[in-house]
């Protein structure tokens, strides 16, 4: 048996999570974290290493010198910038899609072409690059409506306005101002699409594929899905919404045609990708946006329920084996994870502070996956807005709701804020439907 050194990159709680479960597998002997966070210094087989994610020639020389044998890539950023393709032109076994499919999620514009394109069932929309256009457009249109910035904004570029006004003022934000730079500088402007959402994450090579389980995540910072949108606030698997029914129209609707399509562009797909989804009260699936990462934090509660291999998995694909790799085996339990977040995220908040109770926090069923924290003098404190994602498994969502929370009230800082909602949606099924 190979025993393989990995680099996993990314310090938040997705690259947590991923390098937690590939750590479980007999074929790993080590797994650098670069740059990891104070979640990952501590498990079983894995070290940090004080790389950016962005930095692409510093990590390929690391991969190098240690002669890494396989990476896998968390956040979009390094692969919006071609680190795929800067590690495979040098050699390098690396799980992700190229610069140019990376396209999928760095370019709503190019997504919204590519869906129209290939007839994928996606909301009506049009782009622009300046203010006065566009706010004909909405007025034109009405309210609600929804404001994506084209580029990469950290899960923080879409603003469903339900007013004229309120979109109007984010298209000003955003083309006329410096709400988020260069992201900004072209938005694509959509229709608003009702039902529920789900996430659909797929592990990709070419036109073959894997469906890991269904999640759903909570964008809105506050109760009731109130507030303004952030990276995600929490997330349950499996989605509920997605029926053995609707999950066959996903595949034959979206993600068949997605994979077919990126190859008769001429761009195929290897990686994850992730299918945003609002599933309609008739169980049409219809894309929201695509990312072409696991999602944060949907990935905690999805990789704490599967228990098959995952290092496995995701050496298939690169090695274009996918087709005879079987179904993941997954625990029938449901799971959940509630974020910690700073005072003040999703806008400005401090870094540093210190937390407690992460050690009461533990149990069978519950695992808490750092994000933005880090090691001091004082122990663990606070280092970005999302902090921890707290999850738990149980014989129902509700169940499992119960234990996460459990386990969030054991844990603390100055500041700290959480919804207390998380999985709403789930646990009225779940009494609707007895």
């Amino acid at each position: 048996m190979n025993v393989a050194k990995l680099l996993v990159i990314g310090g938040g709680g997705r690259e947590h999570a991923l390098a937690w479960k590939l750590a479980q597998s007999a074929e790993v002997r080590e797994i650098l974290v670069a740059p990891g966070n104070a979640g990952t210094s501590t498990e079983p087989k894995c070290r940090n290493v004080a790389i950016a994610a962005e930095d692409v020639e510093a990590l390929l020389e690391l991969a190098k010198r240690e002669a890494v044998d396989f990476t896998v890539v968390g956040p979009e950023a390094p692969l919006a910038l071609g680190i795929v393709d800067r590690f495979t032109a040098e050699g390098l076994r690396i799980f992700g899609p190229t610069r140019a499919a990376a396209q999928l999620e760095s370019s709503k514009a190019y997504t919204k072409d590519f869906l129209a394109r290939h007839r994928i069932p996606t909301a009506g929309y049009a782009v622009f690059t300046e203010v006065e256009p566009a706010l004909s457009y909405i007025k034109a249109r009405g309210a609600p409506i929804v404001i994506k910035a084209d580029g990469l904004a950290a899960g923080k570029g879409v603003v469903v306005a339900v007013s004229v006004d309120e979109a109007c003022d984010a298209v000003r934000g955003m083309l006329g101002g410096d709400w988020l730079g260069q992201a900004g500088a072209r938005v694509v402007i959509e229709d608003f699409l009702s039902g529920e959402e789900a996430s659909f994450i797929i592990v990709a090579s070419g036109r073959d594929y894997v469906a890991m389980a269904t999640s759903q995540d909570h964008k809105r910072i506050g109760d009731g899905d109130t507030g303004p949108n952030t990276g995600g606030m929490g997330a349950y698997s499996p989605a509920p919404v997605v029926t053995p029914e609707v999950d066959a129209r996903i595949r034959r609707e979206v993600i068949e045609p997605t994979l077919v399509g990126m190859l008769a562009d001429g761009v195929p797909f290897t990686g994850f990708l992730y299918a945003g989804l609002m599933i309609t009260p008739d169980g049409a699936p219809s894309v929201i946006e695509f990312n072409v990462r696991f999602g944060d934090p949907e990935t905690q509660p999805v990789l704490f329920r599967l228990q098959s291999d995952l290092f496995g998995l995701l050496q298939a694909a690169v090695d274009g084996k996918l087709a005879a790799m079987p179904d993941p085996a997954w625990n029938p339990e449901p799971a959940l994870g509630v974020v910690m977040a700073a005072g003040g995220y999703p806008g400005s908040y401090r870094k540093g502070v210190a937390i407690q109770g992460l050690e009461r926090a533990h149990a069978t069923n519950v695992k808490v996956f750092h994000a933005g924290t880090a090691e001091s003098d004082e122990g663990v404190v606070t280092a970005g807005g999302r902090v921890l994602c707290v999850c738990a498994t149980g014989a129902s969502v509700e169940a499992a709701r119960a234990e996460a929370y459990a386990a969030v009230a054991q844990i603390g800082w100055d500041g700290v804020q959480y919804r207390r909602d998380i999985g709403w949606r789930a646990i009225e099924r779940e009494k609707e439907h007895g």
